[in-house]
């Protein structure tokens, strides 16, 4: 009897995290590969050596890249931290998988907000180095022959660590005595992580390159997306306040990244649902 041929190996990095972690699981109840959740003990993307020894000696043929330094005070405070890990372990990763698939996860944070409904050709505007980082992380990116790069919004889910959604940041803070001010003019598309699994995944399957948006179909703004979490953690309402960004003085914020998924649509043969109930 002759063996079954070996699935193709598809590495996850950032595997601890939100997406990777959901990413991980669905891709491995498919069948379709050998997945490989990479999490920072297993392979510490600022140690270019190990990442391209590893990387030669189990050759995979679907990179999806989730792992990132994504929390915009950290990279405000430690932009050359942020660049080794959102440009540079990309470029590598990119390079090292040159002759299989690559696909990229970036952010709606990349645009300034002054505008919304950004399409997949809008020229990116950050206000913040995170912002910068993932624009010259596509950029790392987009001569690779088989590239996708996804731009997302804001994930709603749960964590390994039960800290990495914008709902489980919410309910920590909420938890620990602290009000949150939820801006009524600052708009985003968020959308569960169940959701952006499953439609990056489909991208994968039916060979999709280039740059998607997907997002929510309900532009909401902070402070709907605050109500909506606190239906389902009745405890949270007494610690959100309504707020404008008239009001702000921290650094720059964006008011409007919500993003136009007509593209995304219209390969899927469907939209991709926002947060409801």
């Amino acid at each position: 009897m002759n063996a079954a041929p070996a699935l193709p190996m598809l590495w996850i990095t950032g595997a601890g995290g939100l997406i990777g972690h959901h990413f991980a699981q669905v891709a491995g109840q498919m069948g379709r590969w050998q997945v490989i959740p990479l999490q920072r003990a297993e392979l510490d993307l600022l140690d270019p050596a190990s990442v391209a020894a590893r990387f030669r000696s189990e050759r995979p043929e679907v990179v999806v890249h989730c792992a990132a330094m994504s929390k915009t005070p950290a990279c405000q405070a430690n932009p050359a931290l942020a660049r080794r890990t959102n440009v540079d372990a990309t470029a590598l990763l990119a390079e090292l998988a040159a002759e299989g698939r690559f696909a990229l996860f970036s952010t709606d944070l990349i645009f300034d907000g002054r505008r919304g409904n950004y399409p997949e050709n809008a020229t990116p505007n950050p206000l913040h180095v995170y912002g910068e980082t993932k624009v010259s992380a596509e950029a790392a990116v987009r001569p690779h022959p088989r590239h996708l790069i996804v731009r997302t919004s804001l994930n709603y889910g749960i964590s390994p660590t039960g800290d990495r959604a914008f709902n489980e940041e919410m309910l920590l803070a909420a938890r620990a005595g602290r009000t949150l001010p939820l801006f009524t003019d600052e708009f985003r598309n968020p959308l569960s992580v169940e959701s952006t699994v499953a439609a990056v995944l489909e991208l994968l399957l039916a060979g999709a390159t280039g740059t998607y948006h997907v997002a929510g179909n309900r532009r909401m703004s902070r402070w709907e997306i605050g109500e909506f979490v606190a239906r389902q953690h009745p405890e949270l309402r007494e610690r959100i306040i309504p707020e404008s960004l008239r009001s702000h003085q921290g650094p720059p914020r964006a008011p409007d990244t919500s993003l136009d998924c007509t593209k995304v649509a219209r390969l899927l043969g469907r939209t991709i649902p926002g947060l409801t109930a």
